[in-house]
């Protein structure tokens, strides 16, 4: 088995080009000289396998039962995630299906068990809290939030501010220094993400 590397992994994103440097619009309007799209992992068996080795690091100082993944980014990642680290996955529903079961969580669990969310990135953290409510609804217990990249958009206060920890492989500021050391970015645009994040 080939063991994880961060420097690796960010190459294989940058090459993917998962992760881009320019000038892109982001949901909220604001310019951003990065931009990440870690849906194209799906397209690169290899990379996605690389992607779960960082997370299952991260994982094996975690305690909890199940991976609970959220949708859609998040499905293929967790899926790739409990393959990689033989642990079980579930998946709470954004919108209950008023067909079938009509279950507000995907797959087998139990109440009072711990899961811990799994999605691909990070910004402000809304979107995990609004993911983690069926979650603890249903009984389980959430402490622990885990993602490849952590934009640094105040995802960590969020949720630490509702008593949650988060936990990423990687943060924009290691991205571009990485990118950096290896020449594939200049001095510049390492700079202009620092810039951003720090503008937060």
């Amino acid at each position: 088995m080939t063991a994880y590397d961060d420097d690796a992994l960010i190459a294989q994103l940058f090459e993917l080009g998962a992760v881009k440097l320019g000038r892109f619009t982001l949901k909220s309007g604001a310019i951003s000289p990065i931009y990440i799209d870690l849906r194209l992992m799906i397209s690169d068996p290899k990379v996605l396998a690389a992607a779960a080795k960082g997370y299952a690091s991260l994982l094996t100082r975690l305690d909890f039962d199940r991976i609970a993944a959220i949708p859609m980014a998040g499905l293929p990642i967790g899926t790739a995630v409990a393959l990689e680290t033989g642990r079980p996955m579930i998946f709470p529903r954004l919108q209950v299906k008023a067909y079938g079961t009509s279950q507000a969580i995907e797959g087998r669990w139990e109440v009072g068990e711990t899961a811990v969310v799994l999605d691909d990135l990070i910004s402000d953290g809304g979107s995990k809290i609004e993911a983690i409510a069926p979650l603890e609804a249903a009984g389980l217990k959430v402490r622990d939030v885990v993602v490849l990249i952590d934009r640094q958009g105040g995802g960590t206060e969020t949720l630490a501010a509702a008593g949650y920890r988060l936990h990423s492989v990687l943060t924009l500021p290691a991205i571009v220094a990485s990118l950096a050391a290896a020449g594939r970015i200049t001095a510049e645009q390492q700079q202009a993400v620092l810039d951003f994040v720090a503008g937060g």
